[in-house]
């Protein structure tokens, strides 16, 4: 315990009794299983994920929930069973709010940092959306140049707001240093996005996918994720059909589309850190949303299952090759015997992630808009 000594001031721990409404959790189900944060700080040398939970949303217009948003989606994604033997979970329990935004921050962004930086995978259970930022800020006490995800209906870049959930992603992806090699950004809503933002996204090389171009094909996203350190997932981004706790919007993704996509999370061996924001407890209806987050961190185990099983580049006789060229460019692909996943050399000899419809393109000799963007970027 003394290697997380530094970290126990930060965190209130959690009692598994009363989130399973003091009758325990059964045999089998994770909340059985898990090592948690109640009367001593677990040992967490075996674990493959952390979950911390934080539910600062003084970022936002919502004042600080009466109920707990973390520990509601706790108490159903512990009852859910654990099927995934190989990986192990562990809960260190809810950040404690600071006396303000920034020190919450703060302790936020120390307790990732030291995670990722003892080899863990951090679930965060926010929280406003802006808490994306101290989830990007231990990446920066790194000096770690990364790769991010979002997924939002929303861009949130709008400067004339008062609240920082509505503009702190151009923080992220501005301010200095930066360390942002790459942001992509999922499920947009284009009625809710000024054209001039997706100019701007454009300008800076970033990729932007509306909602309905991701659901006519969300495979396409697997490479997406695939390739980046963090990923931060607002509840916005689903139909409120299938998260009555957004009012955002009645469009958006469906409940398996938002499992869909945080598999595909678990499934990057390159991703170390995932957050969830955006959970208004009050808002719900008969605890749906919560179910629905639980559900998705199910889904992000069984990709970090998958993930487990998934060889490295390095050893190709577990791949196929496949060499191809389009414009007179040689290009070789890899396709992995274990996942089916898809794997594209670029000019400089480095492999970037890709899709099987990237492999027809250049068969039918047209250059892949993947290719392309990530060339762009170099």
């Amino acid at each position: 315990m003394s290697e997380w000594q530094s970290l126990i001031d930060f965190l209130e721990p959690v009692s598994l009794f009363q989130l399973s409404n003091d009758q325990g959790y059964k045999d089998g189900q994770i909340g059985h299983l898990l090592k948690a944060h109640e009367d001593e700080f677990p040992d967490l040398t075996e674990v493959d994920m952390v979950l911390v939970g934080c539910n600062e949303t003084r970022g936002s217009w919502q004042l600080l929930n009466e109920r707990s948003a973390a520990d509601t989606v706790r108490t159903h994604f512990y009852a859910t069973y654990h099927w995934h033997t190989d990986v192990q979970l562990a809960d260190i329990g809810n950040i404690k709010q600071g006396a303000t935004l920034q020190d919450t921050y703060a302790a936020l962004r120390t307790v990732v940092y030291e995670l990722i930086a003892a080899g863990k995978f951090v679930i965060i259970l926010g929280g406003s959306h802006d808490l994306t930022l101290a989830q990007y800020y231990a990446y920066v006490d790194r000096k770690k140049t990364i790769h991010a995800v979002g997924v939002d209906a929303l861009l949130d870049l709008d400067l004339d707001s008062r609240n920082r959930n509505e503009y702190f992603l151009m923080e992220m992806l501005t301010g200095e240093p930066n360390f942002i090699k790459h942001y992509s950004h999922i499920g947009f809503q284009s009625y809710f996005v000024h054209p001039r933002m997706l100019e701007t996204m454009d300008r800076l090389r970033f990729d932007c996918f509306r909602v309905g171009t991701v659901k006519e094909a969300l495979n396409e996203m697997e490479p997406v994720i695939r390739n980046s350190s963090m990923l931060s997932f607002d509840i916005a981004s689903m139909a409120h059909a299938y998260a009555p706790s957004t009012h955002v919007s009645p469009n958006g993704f469906t409940g398996e589309e938002a499992c869909t996509l945080m598999r595909y999370a678990g499934m990057s061996t390159e991703m170390s850190s995932v957050g969830i924001y955006g959970y208004i407890p009050e808002h719900d209806k008969d605890d749906m949303t919560a179910r629905q987050i639980s559900h998705m961190l199910w889904y992000l185990m069984d990709g970090k299952s998958r993930a487990k099983k998934e060889a490295p580049l390095e050893e190709r006789d577990s791949y196929l090759e496949y060499n191809t060229s389009f414009n007179e460019v040689a290009t070789l692909f890899l396709k992995s015997k274990r996942s089916g996943r898809w794997w594209m050399q670029m000019p400089d000899g480095h492999f970037i992630p890709c899709s099987h419809s990237d492999y027809l393109a250049v068969c039918n000799n047209e250059l892949p808009e993947r290719w392309l963007r990530a060339q762009e970027r170099e």
